[in-house]
């Protein structure tokens, strides 16, 4: 592991989160809310922080591994978790530092659990600072570092593949830096035609903004205590909706619909399969609703349709307390926090993409026993899957199982319900935020043990770089030299 190039990398990615801490300053500033010096602070921090390790990092060699983009990745999201985190203590919003860690992984990995209790009594520059986590974390800290690392020395495909959600990784041209580019700018296109429309629809700049941020990061960290249900509007509530559901589609494709490449987009399997998982969603929800919570049908498409592709997508926001519509209806939220949004989104989750291919590999499994001299091949888009990548879809998976378990027994073993236990980490690994028990739409998870918290943090983390990208750094041979 060559430590001064991870330093070196970490510093530069200290100093650029240094100059975004300058957004909330100038807004403490202009409100006069008094918040000013806690953001000075942070500031001050992240500048020493950052510049002592890039004076570290160059003492010696600046190249990278693929061992150092596990590290760099993992470690970045830790720097910018512990950094972000001083501006929730530092105010004294949070009294803890392992509640504004929490706090701030939470944002960073467009999970959206907060422990926070009442948000409208919190100063506008730490909602922005709060919004902005999120915004930074959706498409990723690592791609948007790729963007300066020419600039510090340093780069390669290897922190791209570690980063970019899902089995593999899109490029979109053959450099990676150009590739960093054109996500951030279809990224950063569709969160401003979002805050317009927001705007359009009553909400002024800043809440637009925030919503927006959210929306196209899949966070779901809101403005108000009650999430968006909170405007009390079915037009925010559509724009929202529709924006949720295109931020948990593949962000090369989104690319591709700028430039024309339509024929790419109709045969995308993951973009097929993700439309009709939300459209029986939806259809199922509303079934089950109509006769006992919304037999208006507006009302009843309006709210169902918001929280199912809320979950899908692993936003979070809430228009609804779910929990109290019947069981079929909360199980299949459940059911669709497995599964996230698609590959290369900004959604969590296990990937359309991953699910897709392990039903066809479970349906050539079951077909090779009917027919055990013949071979079906496992294809995706018409082209056949390689070995290593199965094996790599189906070992994510089981990780997947054995992290929820091993949250969920670590959580009870805290004293924390079943319920609420096996749900908090199913929500945290999959970064979707609320869940069912006390976890739900309309709870927080400021009730929860300081210890547990902490494993939850770690769900975060672990659920949000694709498992592999943290289990990796604790096996020792991944340090040696």
């Amino acid at each position: 592991m060559n430590l001064f190039a991870l330093a070196r990398v970490l510093g530069g990615l200290a100093l650029a989160l240094t100059a975004v801490l300058l957004v909330p300053l100038a807004l403490s500033l202009a409100d006069g809310d008094g918040t000013h010096p806690t953001f000075l602070a942070a500031l001050a921090a992240s500048a020493g922080l950052g510049g002592g390790l890039l004076a570290l990092g160059r003492r010696g060699p600046a190249e990278l591994t693929h061992r150092e983009g596990f590290a760099v990745v993992t470690l970045g999201w830790v720097l910018f978790g512990l950094v972000g985190a001083l501006p929730y203590r530092l105010h004294g919003a949070l009294p803890t530092m392992v509640d504004a860690v929490f706090e701030s992984l939470s944002g960073f990995t467009t999970t959206g659990a907060t422990v926070l209790t009442d948000i409208e009594a919190l100063p506008r520059s730490l909602l922005l600072w709060r919004a902005t986590t999120h915004w930074l974390g959706g498409m990723g800290i690592i791609v948007l570092g790729l963007a300066i690392l020419p600039m510090l020395g340093v780069g390669g495909m290897q922190m791209f593949r570690a980063e970019v959600p899902g089995p593999t990784a899109d490029r979109l041209r053959p450099r990676i830096q150009d590739t960093a580019k054109l996500l951030w700018g279809v990224y950063v296109a569709l969160t401003a035609v979002e805050t317009l429309l927001l705007m359009l629809g009553g909400l002024d700049w800043f809440e637009a903004v925030c919503h927006a941020f959210a929306t196209m990061a899949t966070g779901g960290f809101s403005t108000r205590n009650a999430s968006v249900a909170g405007f009390g509007s079915a037009y925010v509530d559509a724009v929202i909706t529709v924006f949720m559901f295109l931020a948990g589609v593949n962000f090369a494709l989104h690319h591709a619909a700028l430039t024309g490449g339509w024929r790419r987009i109709r045969r995308n399997e993951e973009l097929r399969a993700y439309g009709l998982l939300t459209l029986a969603a939806v259809a199922v929800l509303m079934v089950s609703n109509t006769a006992r919570a919304y037999p208006n049908f507006w009302q009843n498409l309006r709210y169902s349709a918001f929280q199912a592709v809320s979950i899908l997508t692993t936003t979070g926001f809430g228009t609804a307390d779910y929990e109290t519509w019947p069981v079929v209806g909360q199980v299949l939220l459940v059911l669709l926090m497995f599964i996230g949004g698609c590959a290369g989104s900004t959604g969590g989750g296990m990937k359309v993409s991953r699910v897709v291919l392990i039903v066809k590999h479970a349906w050539a499994q079951l077909w090779s026993l009917i027919h055990p001299r013949g071979v079906r091949l496992v294809k995706l888009d018409g082209r056949p899957v390689p070995p290593e990548v199965l094996q790599g879809v189906l070992g994510f998976f089981a990780l997947y199982l054995l992290t929820v378990g091993g949250g969920a027994l670590a959580m009870a073993a805290l004293g924390v319900d079943p319920v609420t236990a096996v749900a908090s980490v199913i929500a945290c690994v999959g970064n979707i935020g609320p869940g069912l028990g006390g976890v739900g739409p309309t709870d927080t998870y400021a009730h929860l043990p300081q210890a547990g918290k902490a494993v939850l943090t770690f769900c975060m983390l672990a659920g949000r770089l694709e498992l592999f990208t943290v289990f990796v750094l604790f096996f020792p041979g991944a340090w040696r030299r």
